[in-house]
């Protein structure tokens, strides 16, 4: 039987940081308002000529060249994004070009921020089988292009960025289970409407959220699904060596953090420094991790996204 690992990780971030005080300069807020509610203190924002594409390809040579593999390696690329370069072709598709690679499949997935959970499990289940041979998998976003700047609730809380993993072959078990969920009746409380028609956008091109109904639901979801995840292991939460939620704020975390049973000394945050950048959020949280050496080999990591469709769901892996 065969198994699926990340081999390697990485990401990018644009070079612009907005901090909470430029935004007190430019709208109704304050820094104290903005950490104390959501507890990001700044965000990156991409440059007007840099695309999704951009920043994906970037994470995903630093994710290779930490793999160990190159261009001729990859037969499989998955791109999670709400942000894409175009309608079409595949930011997937753009990405295979701009790093070479020649062969395999490429496609994008949309489920918002859950979006590079989605992705993950998709390839692990590729991979595994025998399909593919090595996934890159990419979370990407320049989601500061669906804010309207004018709307404090919601333009302070998001960011751009990337992160990616590869994924090979393995003969143990390096990802355990995914467990997937959406529930579209709710996709109202988290959405952009806009799309194009004849030339025009049709439907507002700005996020739309109910902050309070999506908080209730993502701490609720986030709770059940790491729950289902361990139940599906065999594992108590004590078996958890890292907890890497989405990042959409810290009381949501802190919220699930308490539902699964895990002190926060063990939950992976960048929200403060990132904001919440959406599909790219946990891969960037992770090549964070991995890189500064809280990740070690061995351990237990499950990862967790929710967001809008809604969207949400789980991974459990050992390093």
């Amino acid at each position: 039987m065969s198994y699926s690992r990340i081999a390697g990780t990485g990401s990018d971030l644009p070079e612009r940081i907005v901090t909470n005080t430029e935004l007190e300069s430019r709208i109704d807020t304050s820094d104290a308002w903005i950490v104390s509610r959501t507890g990001i203190e700044a965000r990156h924002v991409a440059a007007e000529d840099e695309s999704t594409s951009d920043l994906a390809r970037r994470a995903a040579e630093r994710a290779m060249a930490a793999a160990g593999v190159t261009a001729d390696d990859i037969d499989l690329i998955i791109v999670a994004t709400t942000t894409p370069d175009m309608v079409f072709p595949s930011t997937a598709c753009i990405l295979q070009a701009k790093l070479g690679v020649t062969q395999g499949a490429a496609f994008d997935i949309q489920a918002v921020c859950t979006g590079f959970i989605y992705a993950l499990a998709t390839a692990d289940k590729l991979v595994a089988s025998g399909a593919h041979r090595c996934a890159l998998v990419v979370g990407a976003e320049v989601f500061s292009r669906l804010l309207d700047w004018n709307d404090r609730r919601t333009c302070v809380l998001f960011g751009d960025g990337a992160g990616a993993v590869v994924i090979q072959q393995s003969d143990e078990p390096g990802i355990y289970s995914s467990h997937l969920h959406a529930d579209g009746s709710h996709g109202h409380i988290l959405q952009v409407t806009g799309g194009i028609a004849e030339g025009k956008v049709r439907g507002n091109p700005y996020l739309e959220m109910d902050g309070q109904a999506v908080f209730k639901l993502a701490v609720r979801v986030l709770g059940e699904c790491a729950k289902e995840a361990l139940d599906h292991n065999g594992l108590e939460a004590t078996a958890l060596d890292w907890l890497i939620p989405h990042q959409a704020n810290m009381r949501i975390i802190k919220a699930t953090a308490d539902r699964v049973g895990l002190p926060m000394d063990k939950v992976v945050t960048t929200v403060a420094r990132h904001g919440n950048t959406s599909a790219a959020s946990v891969p960037l949280a992770l090549d964070t991790a991995v890189r500064d050496g809280r990740i070690a080999a061995g351990q237990h990591v499950m990862l967790q996204g929710v967001g809008g469709g809604m969207t949400w769901g789980s991974i459990l892996l050992r390093w």
